[in-house]
Formats: C-alpha cells, sequence, structure tokens
C-alpha cells in the first residue's frame, strides 16, 4: 500500500514562497496532503491539486464572531479537510469535540493530533477520519517516533481501529517504513520538507 504523507507547512513560508514550494510538492505526487495557513489556502487549491488542509480551525458558526476561522470559510476556499489539536496549538477537550463535530456537519475531513494511544482512543469513538499519533516531546527533534518509540506504533497499530498516521521528527524512508509495518496508513512531517534544499528530493525518498 502507498504511504499517505502528510506535510505540515507551518508558518515556515508566507505568499508567494507557499505557493512555489507546494508546487515542488505536487511534481512530486498530488496526492500528498498539504497542512496550510487559513490566508494560503485558496492560493494553494487554485494553483495546485494537492489535498489542501486548513492547520486550524475553530467551532464558531457564521454571524458576530470576529477573528475566528470557520469551517465554512475554509471549505470555501477549497480545503478538504483541516488539521486539530496540533501539540502547537492544543485544544481543550470540549473545544476539540465541538470542533470535530462541526466540521463533520459540513463534511470536512479532520486529520486530528493525539499524544498518546489513550488519546487516539478517545478521537476514535468520535469517528474522526485520522488521528496522527505525535509525541509532543519528539515534535521538531531530530530523533523520529519510529526510531524513538517503535513500540508505542505496534501498539496503537494493534489497539486503534481508526486509520492513523505517526509524526514527530519523521525525515526519512526508514521511518515511514517502521510506521507502515506497524499499521499506520502514512506518516506525518514537517521540517524534513519545509527547511530543505530540495524537498522534491525528501519527498521522492520518503515515497520509494
Amino acid at each position: 500500500m502507498k504511504p499517505l504523507i502528510v506535510v505540515n507547512l507551518k508558518t515556515y513560508q508566507q505568499g508567494k514562497e507557499v505557493l512555489k514550494l507546494c508546487k515542488k510538492i505536487e511534481k512530486v505526487d498530488k496526492n500528498i496532503v498539504v497542512g496550510v495557513q487559513a490566508s494560503d489556502i485558496l492560493e494553494i487549491t487554485k494553483g495546485t491539486k494537492l489535498k489542501v488542509y486548513s492547520q486550524h480551525v475553530d467551532y464558531a458558526e457564521p454571524g458576530r464572531n470576529t477573528g475566528f476561522i470557520l469551517p465554512e470559510a475554509v471549505k470555501a476556499d477549497g480545503a478538504k479537510g483541516v488539521f486539530l489539536n496540533h501539540s502547537e496549538h492544543p485544544l481543550s477537550w470540549s473545544v476539540l469535540k465541538k470542533s470535530i463535530l462541526r466540521c463533520q456537519k459540513i463534511k470536512l475531513k479532520t486529520m486530528v493530533f493525539a499524544k498518546d494511544l489513550k488519546e487516539g482512543k478517545k478521537l476514535e469513538k468520535l469517528k474522526v477520519d485520522y488521528v496522527i499519533i505525535e509525541p509532543p516531546e519528539l515534535v521538531a527533534g531530530k530523533v523520529s517516533i519510529s526510531e524513538a518509540r517503535p513500540e508505542l506504533i505496534e501498539k496503537i497499530g494493534k489497539k486503534l481501529k481508526c486509520k492513523f498516521l505517526v509524526g514527530a521528527g519523521v525525515h526519512s524512508e526508514k521511518d515511514v517504513e517502521v510506521a507502515m509495518k506497524f499499521g499506520a496508513v502514512g506518516a506525518a512531517l514537517s521540517s524534513a520538507v519545509t527547511t530543505a534544499k530540495n524537498p522534491g528530493k525528501v519527498l521522492k525518498k520518503l515515497l520509494s
């Protein structure tokens, strides 16, 4: 099975640089999911055929909600789904649940980050589309979850019934191989691509 690769662009690039990077990603595989800032969604969906997800949305509804990112807004700009609960933007359980339900109501796919199996099982009950397991202590580090805690991936593969990906420090094809071996459908990464001199080369190796 071909791995699902998710690239969280975070806020490393802005404006035209984001589109430039996304075009490089598209040349490798248009099925790669990119998580982009809400302000870049429209430009990326118009300029590429990538699967675009918003890095965050709020559960607020249309009306008097100044400053919030509405699920309807990112969908109108072409987003296929959303990220929720990243370790750099954690949500309380009550807010997370409301946000997931709002997205499901308007048919936006949900990729929800979980720090461990316990959190993943709670998300499974809400029928999210994907759980992304990312131990916070490994995020933005040079050691991947596949290297540091392969036993966690194996345990998750046995206990979690929903589709899951692994993230945190992912940077090599070996990381993806280990994740897939234990039942993950793919891997999520960021700096390995966003800060690379040749992001296309990095992605090709990951998909090999």
